[in-house]
């Protein structure tokens, strides 16, 4: 049984489709401290961190963040908090004052159970840190002597998609959708199954449930 630590309905059916019924995906409604740090993998791998010692099973836990280019990656982790205090329509408007609005959606898939991993080209979080500590500071692989040491490590699985800042369009989906355009749609203009097949999200959860397919066969 896999734990995912989320309240929206709609990223647990996401992941579902991704990791299918052997996964055995159950929600886990738990609240975990979202420290502030610049790299969204930071962020998820503590929540994973601290989400696992709750409930001492294996969990997983998905961060995203709207990165625009012309404004350093602004909002980036910062992307929830700015959309319930500036809103949407404000990160539009800075976007427009620029000639390049390009920019991402990102998500990191962060899964802990309590065990060490090999290395591999997926990044894992091996240090428990505090919200003044970057993303940088991660290493690419880990030892059962550093679970042993009390440091547990984090597989982390990053999904991508580029489009563009554009003024909001379309009736459907949330958060930034309206304002995030792919191939000429805005994510908001997409039904649940065009998203899901080019979504950041959906990138992350694919390459995670293949890992975590050969991990547990």
């Amino acid at each position: 049984m896999l734990r995912f630590v989320t309240t929206n309905e709609g990223k647990l059916r996401e992941a579902r489709e991704y990791l299918g019924a052997e996964a055995e995906v159950r929600q886990l409604d738990f609240d975990t401290t979202e420290i502030q740090a610049d790299d969204i993998a930071t962020v998820a791998a503590h929540s994973a961190r601290e989400a696992y010692e709750h409930v001492d099973e294996p969990v997983i836990v998905e961060d995203s963040g709207l990165f625009v280019d012309a404004l350093a990656g602004f909002p980036g982790p910062y992307s929830a908090y700015v959309e319930d205090t500036l809103g949407i329509e404000r990160v539009w408007h800075l976007a427009e004052m620029e000639d390049d609005r390009s920019a991402s959606f990102r998500s990191v898939i962060a899964y802990c159970d309590g065990e060490g991993f090999a290395a591999s080209p997926e990044p894992v979080d091996t240090e428990r840190r505090g919200p003044d500590q970057g993303a940088d500071e991660r290493a690419t692989a880990t030892t059962d002597d550093q679970v042993a040491a009390g440091d547990i490590p984090v597989k982390l699985f990053e999904g991508y998609v580029p489009g563009e800042i554009v003024a909001p369009r379309g009736e459907g989906g949330f958060g930034y959708d309206p304002i995030f355009e792919h191939d000429g749609t805005t994510f908001a203009e997409m039904d649940a199954e065009e998203k899901n097949a080019v979504s950041h999200r959906g990138r992350a959860l694919a390459k995670f449930g293949e890992w975590y397919q050969a991990r547990t066969q």
